[in-house]
């Protein structure tokens, strides 16, 4: 196949850079499940933008920054705060049915750390609102094709061409498209593209409990490491406070999730013995921001040897629960819970990651003609800790970015797409070969490293860290990564074993990382240095640490 534009992932990034892109050209999405399975659709809590008449934009700016702990780059976070208002109204014109008032205005939500109500929601499944709206404006394009069930194995490199041909491409660090598996042929296709952008999404399966969705396992992060993008702050990976404790969790479980926005309506945190307790951790209480909270929380856990903490919601009231929670207040109902009588005992659980493929303000990578968007992108917004509700906005937003540097890219060119030095690249690629590999037969080493690598993160590279679990983590995941290579070289490639295979590597990243980082900051505390030096500005403006191909 060949396209214009081929984008890896149907969320709010890929899906609203889709619709955009189709002015120049083809555009194929592709993703690994159905088109709607993505972590967008599972958002509840909303978008942050500045509308109402008491905020402005320097305050969403100082929330974003002083939730990031001195690590976001200034330049993004002014860029999506500035641009947020005008794309709350560009998917108001596509049709998102947000939230409003009895008065008909936007109602806006409060969470923890912002300083003012802007989070622009709909109801609690604001997520599954903006998935609705931008499919269908996707489905009735002639020119956006998506792909379902194909999954990404490699992005195609000047490697995957003969090598008659490569001396021809002068940079060596180009991108010309991706081989994807069809898991329902089986069949590996190739698909080359003038323009590649990476949109698939989080990694918070390489987590035992995570609220994201069984297709997170990382796949993003990893196609781009092995093709040589550059990742920065992989060891910020953010915990959500409050997910809805389940005694017994299987593999690949996504926990349910209890939107922070029910904080912000007044429900507070208590321990066993319904004693509040955020006020010893934080002024703003139970408002805090969540890598705050969600320390506070493993804490007191750990103090008492309880499982879980309790958020009491029935302050809030049962009428107001049922009009503005009904997602959550239903789904605690069906497991036997009525939030508006009884408190809901929660834990913490991985949720999202403030690192990723490094790109500048226009979304691109280091390496040419290749781009990533949303969560699976390091722009330098969330620093070492995601302020709410803003992964949306900068989805939204740095989409917008792509597309504006790339209409830039075919003016200058005089609408020229071809961006390649040679023409008709794709005769020259090779195609996927399997000589040499056989079925598996051995599926229950896969079940066991996928559940061996999630342990081993949750136990040693959780909220909580130091140097010696560190250590002791990267030697079984250096171990497992050996073993998993020589299992994926000799083995036909499957759903199961890419993503064993890119768990393995993101939990390899993620670890390299932390030991890179010696402090604590934001989502990243370590035992051993306990204390953030905040005084200390030039060690602040260290902004990006990354890893490099191997």
């Amino acid at each position: 196949m060949k396209t214009d534009f081929l984008i890896i992932g149907s969320g709010i990034a890929g899906l609203s850079l889709g619709l955009r892109l189709s002015e120049f050209g083809t555009v194929i999405i592709i993703t690994k499940k159905k088109k709607a399975e993505s972590n967008t659709n599972y958002a509840q809590g909303g978008i942050a933008s500045v509308l109402g008449k008491e905020d402005n934009f320097d305050l969403h700016i100082k929330d974003t920054l002083e939730c990031g702990a001195g690590l976001c780059n200034v330049k993004a976070v002014e860029t999506i705060v500035r641009e947020g208002p005008e794309s709350i109204y560009e998917l108001l014109s596509l049709g998102v049915k947000f939230t409003r008032d009895e008065n008909g205005n936007l109602k806006l939500g409060r969470e923890g750390g912002h300083s003012k109500n802007r989070i622009v929601h709909a109801k609690d499944l604001t997520g599954k609102e903006i998935e609705r709206v931008l499919l269908y404006k996707a489905s009735k394009n002639p020119k956006i094709k998506i792909l379902e069930y194909h999954f990404a194995i490699e992005l195609l490199t000047v490697r995957n061409i003969k090598p008659e041909f490569r001396k021809v491409i002068k940079n060596k660090y180009t991108c010309f498209g991706a081989y994807t598996l069809n898991a329902k042929t089986g069949k590996v296709e190739k698909i080359v593209a003038n323009k590649t952008i990476i949109a698939t999404g989080g990694l918070g399966q390489v987590y035992l409990h995570t609220t994201n969705p069984a297709i997170a396992t990382g796949d993003g992060f990893a196609l781009g490491y092995r093709a040589g993008c550059e990742l920065a702050n992989m060891e910020f990976v953010q915990f959500h406070p409050t997910t809805l404790y389940q005694k017994e969790i299987e593999e690949d479980t996504q926990v349910f999730l209890i939107s922070e926005a029910v904080r912000g309506a007044g429900a507070i945190l208590k321990n066993k013995n319904g004693k509040e307790f955020m006020h010893k951790y934080d002024k703003r209480k139970s408002l805090a921001p969540r890598d705050i909270v969600a320390r506070a929380i493993d804490s007191e856990l750990k103090r008492t040897g309880d499982n879980f903490v309790y958020l009491d919601a029935t302050v809030i009231g049962e009428e107001r629960l049922k009009k503005e929670f009904p997602n959550i207040y239903q789904q605690c109902l069906n497991r036997g819970l009525d939030i508006s009588k009884s408190m809901i005992p929660v834990v913490p659980a991985a949720h999202y990651s403030c690192g990723g493929l490094k790109v500048n303000i226009e979304g691109k990578t280091n390496i040419k003609n290749l781009y990533a968007c949303g969560e699976v992108a390091m722009t330098g917004v969330h620093g070492a800790n995601r302020l709410a509700s803003n992964s949306l906005l900068e989805a939204v937003v740095f989409s917008k970015k792509i597309y504006e540097s790339i209409r830039n890219e075919y003016k200058r060119n005089n609408n020229n797409k071809q961006n390649t030095e040679v023409k008709n690249i794709e005769k020259f690629i090779f195609n996927w070969s399997e000589k040499g590999t056989a079925n598996a037969e051995e599926w229950i080493l896969i079940k066991h490293n996928k559940l061996e690598i999630k342990e081993i993160m949750s136990d040693y590279v959780g909220i909580v860290r130091s140097t010696y679990r560190l250590k002791r983590a990267l030697r079984r995941i250096k171990m497992m990564k050996d073993e998993i290579k020589e299992f994926y070289d000799r083995t036909k490639v499957s759903v199961d074993l890419l993503e064993l295979r890119n768990l393995v590597t993101v939990a390899y990243i993620i670890i390299k990382s932390a030991m890179k980082r010696k402090e604590s900051r934001g989502l990243h505390y370590m035992l051993d240095y306990p204390k953030r030096d905040d005084i200390n500005f030039k060690k602040d403006t260290i902004i990006f640490k990354r890893i490099k191909l191997q």
